[in-house]
């Protein structure tokens, strides 16, 4: 705050006017404290540059300069005119222009307030208040005017409905209905993606699946929902609300696709430009989940992988008795614990040094060997050497020369 604080005090000094501006004018009217200031003001980009040290010219065709203070990023804008937009997604020119012109361009008037922190003064020229104290989200202006400018407005209009638990004005739903079949190819999928996350992160990634589904924007995110009765998508999102909250947000996807074969689940991923972290935590919830009658050796390992507790959370809010569910693998851990341990640190009953004795040398058989040792030491709950070799020495694959 005092950073920002100065930031502004700097642009007046030098004979500007600057504010905070949208989404923390927001919050702070809403007491939800955030240090996420962005400012806006009449200074030109390159005066901004000129009257600070550090800064990044992110979006200087939009006016926009990041301003570093004490290392801290703002984003500093230029009050502007947003003209022709050709894409869905950002103007393809734009104008300097008044405050009350740039708060006229913005998304919603929940989001088109200043606050002069000088002043300790809110300038809301869009009844933003108004609309805060109704608890609305409305589109500025023509609703879809505002959405044709950027579709993702449709999602973030949902995200923020369910984030505060405020009802989208009738106009502003109708338009975002009216557009929901053109979010693509307009949107990168990258950039929904990131309204999921917020979505999540706000604890609000039920409410906001639901809300997309009832608006026809679900099924344009994801065409294999198309025909997905509201009911069956409340009944597989249930499970939602009794996950961890460390769950990640694909977590949730997920959940909407719950006999579908690991490569589609892969592949969706994939179409969602997710991370490799997420990708290989579906690849282990899907196999969590295959676990039935899986051999002690295969719970070991499901046990001892990093995210084995957030996943059995996730399955037992899906399981019939979800306490009953826990209780058994806890059950089963406790049984489990000296493999599990020996499986993390790397250190099996029969290792490497016990076979050089045994004649065996490093290669394919030695390494087939030590995976069968593993086997039968943790199926057979044998936790010394001898016994293991003794039934090593009875497979077949002991016999074979190498």
């Amino acid at each position: 705050m005092e950073r920002a604080r100065i930031l502004v005090e700097t642009l007046s000094k030098a004979g500007f006017i600057a504010y905070y501006a949208g989404g923390w004018v927001r919050d702070y009217l809403l007491n939800h404290p955030s240090d996420d200031i962005d400012i806006a003001t009449n200074a030109p980009p390159e005066t901004v540059q000129a009257l600070f040290p550090h800064t990044v010219p992110i979006g200087i065709s939009f006016g926009i300069v990041l301003v570093l203070i004490d290392g801290h990023p703002y984003e500093v804008a230029t009050f502007r005119r947003d003209l022709d937009y050709k894409d869905g997604r950002r103007p393809s020119q734009i104008e300097f222009a008044t405050p009350i012109e740039d708060a006229r361009r913005r998304d919603f008037t929940i989001n088109g307030m200043f606050f002069d922190p000088i002043k300790s003064e809110i300038l809301d020229y869009v009844e933003g208040q108004k609309d805060l104290k109704a608890k609305i989200i409305r589109a500025i202006g023509n609703p879809h005017q505002r959405i044709k400018e950027d579709r993702l407005r449709m999602i973030r209009a949902i995200r923020l409905s369910c984030r505060f638990n405020f009802k989208i004005d009738p106009l502003t739903e109708s338009a975002i209905r009216d557009h929901a079949k053109e979010l693509f190819p307009a949107v990168a999928i990258e950039r929904i993606w990131q309204e999921l996350v917020k979505g999540h992160a706000f604890g609000k990634l039920h409410p906001m699946l639901v809300q997309l589904h009832e608006f026809g924007l679900l099924s344009a995110i994801f065409p294999e929902l198309a025909d997905l009765p509201l009911k069956t998508l409340e009944k597989r999102l249930s499970p939602l609300d009794h996950y961890p909250p460390s769950a990640p947000p694909i977590a949730s996807i997920l959940a909407l696709f719950p006999n579908t074969p690991l490569p589609d689940l892969l592949s969706l991923c994939k179409k969602l430009k997710l991370s490799g972290q997420d990708l290989q935590f579906t690849e282990y919830l899907f196999n969590a989940r295959a676990l039935h009658k899986a051999t002690l050796f295969e719970w070991a390992h499901l046990y001892a992988h990093p995210l084995s507790e957030i996943a059995l959370q996730i399955l037992a809010a899906h399981a019939p008795h979800p306490k009953e569910f826990l209780q058994e693998h806890s059950e089963r851990q406790e049984k489990l614990h000296k493999s599990i341990q020996r499986i993390k640190t790397q250190k099996p009953v029969v290792g490497s040094q016990e076979l050089l004795k045994e004649g065996i040398l490093p290669g394919k058989k030695m390494g087939d060997l030590l995976k069968e040792a593993e086997k039968i030491s943790i199926n057979d709950e044998i936790d010394e050497p001898k016994p293991v070799i003794e039934k090593l020495k009875k497979l077949p694959i002991w016999q074979i020369r190498i």
